[in-house]
């Protein structure tokens, strides 16, 4: 099997959730590699709570390089494919390459991982008909809309998909996530 593992997010994606990623399976000894619209420097941004706001505020993030894009990418070449949250899900979700890319990921029954606003790009997939997820709260209703069964919980496995409400459930997601990467295909 695969040590790679695809790591989709673009402009305004969430910086913490991206480097927590890149480092987490780097120490684990997995290839992170990040896939973006286009190869180059990414602006991401941080995603957070502020007292008297009814959603989240954003602020500038650190950056991070696309090492490959979406278009190059085979489902064959990876073990998993995590979409990250930020607002890169908003418009990546109309991306035709990667949805397809990600009914490939399902159809090969590889683990699929999704945290925050990241699942947006798979209700816009079409692979959570039935399947319980959670997410950010605000993309509830794109999930009932798929099909989805939204959960409250902070963390969700359903078979091989693996989703999470948000950056501060991190260290519980990477523990299901893994568990997922060591369940043979």
């Amino acid at each position: 099997m695969s040590k790679k593992v695809l790591i989709v997010t673009g402009d305004g994606g969430d910086s913490y959730e991206a480097l927590y990623a890149w480092h987490r399976f780097q120490e684990a000894r997995w290839e992170p590699i990040v896939a973006a619209p286009s190869r180059r420097r990414l602006h991401m941004v941080i995603h957070d709570t502020e007292p008297g706001w009814e959603t989240y505020i954003e602020r500038p993030g650190h950056s991070i390089d696309a090492d490959i894009a979406i278009t190059a990418v085979a489902a064959k070449e990876f073990a998993a494919v995590m979409a990250l949250g930020g607002r890169a899900p908003e418009y990546l979700r109309n991306d035709a390459s990667l949805l397809s890319l990600v009914r490939e990921f399902s159809a090969q029954d590889k683990c699929i991982c999704a945290i925050g606003h990241g699942l947006q790009i798979l209700t816009a997939a079409g692979i959570i008909k039935g399947r319980t997820v959670t997410c950010h709260p605000h993309v509830r209703i794109e999930v009932e809309r798929a099909g989805g069964i939204y959960s409250p919980k902070p963390v969700v496995r359903d078979g091989k998909v693996v989703t999470a409400q948000g950056w501060r459930f991190l260290a519980e997601f990477y523990r299901e996530i893994f568990a997922c990467l060591e369940t043979p295909v």
